[in-house]
């Protein structure tokens, strides 16, 4: 039997973090810990027999009391049978108590996968949310959550795994440059029940980068003036043209045109790179580039899985 109880208490009364309560899953939540870890997503406004998920953990909700409590069903698939839930408890007029709990039976592999990594991911989880809770209320938490180090070891090892594979060979990219001086491209697994709008995915690639990313990013606009190179600026990662399932993006500038393609596939995500050096400055530019750029991608392709939005039957909130 698995019964897992996390508590906090929080320096804002009730009704205003009730409030914040019945946002969680939505495109409003201030509470789920992303992109740190996979969204919280519901299919629908918070209600009786909605479905959601975070990451590959499915569930239903089965009670809700608005401003008060929310309790998730688990599928049966997910190997554990039992519930997991939100509530919030006043103490006084100005505090209250967020519990969470997760009870239940583990069937399956989940009887050993749940005390060798799922239980320290989940604690880890739910210790960030509250954290993200006190925030929501307007106090920093006294001491913020820490991944332990076997949390640390747990997600390197199940990170999304970013594949280098052969640029596709599709109608926009054979025509988005009229010579093609270098090429890349990089897949990830599209995480089931995740948007298949290529448009949802270049967003979350390219317009939430991680934070080092963006400081290279930050840095390159400063420095490369000083060299006669154009700042690409926000218009860089433009879409310049799309299909169903593809969507080009990119710039052309004195130095050298790049685009950047995302592939919805039904299984997986393809970005490539496709590249036209146009003079001495961007060939030496583009030496440079080469070197730091799969690194990039990669960082920019895993993040995007924790933050692309759900599928269609997510989006009527």
């Amino acid at each position: 039997m698995v019964v897992n109880v996390h508590e906090r208490v929080i320096a804002a009364p009730a009704s205003r973090v009730g409030a914040a309560l019945d946002r969680i899953g939505s495109a409003d939540d201030t509470w789920w810990p992303t992109p740190a870890w996979p969204a919280m997503v519901l299919e629908g406004p918070l209600t009786v027999w909605v479905r959601g998920r975070h990451g590959p953990i499915r569930y239903q909700v089965t009670d809700h009391v608005p401003g008060r409590s929310v309790v998730f069903t688990f599928d049966e698939g997910v190997g554990l049978r039992g519930t997991h839930r939100f509530d919030v408890v006043p103490r006084d007029s100005a505090s209250c108590l967020v519990r969470h709990v997760v009870e239940g039976r583990t069937t399956g592999s989940m009887r050993l996968v749940w005390p060798l990594a799922m239980r320290w991911l989940h604690d880890a989880v739910v210790e960030d949310l509250m954290d993200r809770v006190e925030l929501d209320a307007g106090h920093a938490p006294a001491q913020r959550a820490r991944w332990s180090w076997w949390v640390r070891q747990i997600r390197r090892v199940t990170r999304p795994r970013v594949t280098t594979v052969p640029v596709p060979q599709t109608p926009l990219l054979q025509q988005a440059l009229p010579q093609v001086d270098w090429s890349d491209a990089y897949a990830v697994r599209r995480p089931a029940g995740s948007s298949s709008d290529p448009q949802d995915w270049a967003d979350a690639v390219f317009h939430a980068p991680p934070a080092w990313v963006g400081a290279l990013l930050l840095a390159r606009e400063s420095l490369v003036r000083l060299v006669g190179i154009d700042r690409a600026g926000s218009g860089a990662f433009d879409p310049v043209a799309r299909t169903d399932d593809e969507v080009l993006l990119g710039i052309d500038q004195s130095h050298l045109g790049f685009r950047a393609s995302v592939l919805c596939e039904p299984d997986r995500v393809v970005v490539s790179t496709v590249v036209h050096v146009h003079n001495r400055r961007g060939h030496a530019y583009s030496a440079l580039v080469r070197r730091i750029h799969p690194a990039v991608v990669r960082a920019m392709l895993r993040r995007a899985v924790a933050r692309v939005p759900a599928g269609e039957t997510a989006v009527a909130r």
